[in-house]
């Protein structure tokens, strides 16, 4: 028998986990953190679908931390199999889990501190020595290289196009003289983005489809109109003597507007000045970018020949690790442009930039990438007229504008170029990754394609295939 099993990111956008069971072996498509309401979401984070010691594998489309960042709670549960990722998504991961360990570790100390006279205390989700013990499990795989996930399963990656090193998989099990071919889509991502290569098209056909739905329900600006934006918006910012705070996701967004700024400065359109990243993660993330030109784009690949950097490190960005020159930004009054992360507002310095800027009009807040319900991130695309940073209300006065077209997420334009070729042999699909409309925005178009029966699972539902 066959079964899968949704655990995470069904109807919600965080805590990615599918299981595959099948006569015996258990394989985790994804492995990911909840985020948004804290007591929520760590409770949500405690719990895994199986026993951790009973799974056989886990296989990761991508490195954000809503598709990884329970994998140490699952190694710290008892898991020791083998973990399967591109090279790209293993090295991000080697960035990416410590910090997300080191938050765990901060909001548990945090936690306690606050409730010490309680005699409540909290353990971290998990700690930098489980990640230690994780990181060792991940194995590289090459896209379109096919891997052994058992007796009668094998998976391969295939170009997804989100991030660096996002792939969807394909897993075909055979047995008996018959096959079954389910295609996880990961993260959908974009056609002409800059960087990096779009999604692989036509996809292989398949029996099962799982696919995500973030942005299902509209069409994205294209990156050429978000690049016109985003200069407009830093000169009319300038010109009044304000900054440019950009909350920005570390892998993906942060590389993307520092691309596009230097192009910007390149060609003559935008006045140079202080370009800030500031968060280690950003600048770490930035160097495993450099060190992985075999997924660029052509357009890339050309200037990483011709310039030898595409994210400015030698030339007009500085990027901020250390402390005391992050604190040093709150006390500069030209104009600026400072991404920080992390890209929901949740934690990390962006917090810092936010609350010390917020207040002036002059100042502008530039959204960059999705938001999830109940982040802080969520409450600034609301433009909420006060907002709780630190257990303080600050005045939203600086002015907020929201550039959808960065996302990384494919519209609904861009999943119909995928799914159209193969919707009409699909089985059963099953939408997963979204919130409220979105899933029924991807049904509807399943089912306009061809798709036969398409479905919204919830937490915990299974189906056998």
């Amino acid at each position: 028998m066959t079964e899968l099993l949704f655990h995470g990111a069904a109807r919600r956008t965080t805590g990615s986990m599918h299981v595959l069971k099948h006569d015996g072996m258990m394989v985790s498509l994804d492995c990911g953190l909840y985020q948004g309401r804290r007591d929520e979401s760590r409770e949500l984070n405690q719990v895994f679908p199986v026993a951790p010691g009973e799974l056989d594998s886990v296989v990761l489309s991508h490195a954000h931390i809503d598709h990884t960042g329970r994998l140490p709670g699952l190694v710290k549960g008892g898991f020791d199999g083998p973990v399967y990722a591109t090279p790209a998504t293993k090295d991000l991961c080697g960035i990416m889990l410590p910090d997300s360990a080191h938050i765990q570790e901060e909001d548990a100390r945090f936690w306690n501190e606050r409730r010490a006279g309680d005699g409540e205390r909290i353990e971290p989700l998990y700690t930098a020595e489980d990640v230690d013990k994780t990181l060792p499990l991940i194995k590289p795989v090459f896209l379109d290289t096919e891997f052994e996930l058992g007796p009668d399963c094998r998976g391969k990656f295939i170009e997804a196009g989100h991030i660096l090193g996002s792939a969807m998989v394909l897993l075909e099990i055979n047995r008996n003289g018959s096959s079954k071919r389910i295609l996880f889509s990961g993260d959908a991502g974009r056609f002409e983005l800059p960087i990096l290569r779009d999604p692989s098209v036509p996809l292989p056909e398949c029996d099962y489809l799982i696919t995500e739905c973030t942005y299902a329900d509209r069409r994205h600006d294209n990156p050429t109109d978000m690049k016109e934006r985003l200069c407009r918006i830093i000169s009319e910012t300038v010109a009044v003597g304000g900054k440019v705070i950009i909350p920005a996701f570390s892998v993906g967004r942060t590389q993307t507007i520092i691309y596009f700024i230097i192009q910007l400065f390149m060609e003559g359109r935008l006045k140079e000045l202080p370009v800030y990243v500031d968060s280690p993660l950003s600048t770490r993330a930035t160097e495993v970018f450099a060190k992985h030109p075999e997924v660029y784009d052509a357009e890339a690949l050309k200037a990483w020949g011709r310039e030898g950097d595409l994210f400015g490190r030698d030339g007009p960005v500085r990027y901020i690790t250390a402390v005391a020159d992050s604190k040093a930004l709150n006390h500069r009054d030209e104009p600026c442009v400072i991404l920080s992360a992390s890209g929901m507002c949740e934690v990390g310095r962006i917090l810092h930039h936010l609350k010390n800027n917020i207040e002036d009009e002059n100042n502008t807040v530039i959204i960059v990438g999705f938001m999830a319900q109940h982040t802080l991130g969520r409450r600034i695309v609301e433009r909420r007229e006060e907002l709780k940073i630190f257990g303080r209300m600050y005045r939203m006065l600086a002015r907020v504008e929201v550039l959808n077209g960065f996302s990384a997420h494919a519209d609904a334009d861009e999943f119909r170029r995928l799914y159209a070729p193969i919707a009409g042999k699909i089985k059963r699909a099953f939408v997963v990754h979204g919130e409220q409309k979105q899933p029924v925005a991807m049904k509807a178009m399943l089912e306009e394609l061809g798709c036969r029966d398409v479905v919204v699972p919830s937490q915990g539902d299974s189906f056998e295939i």
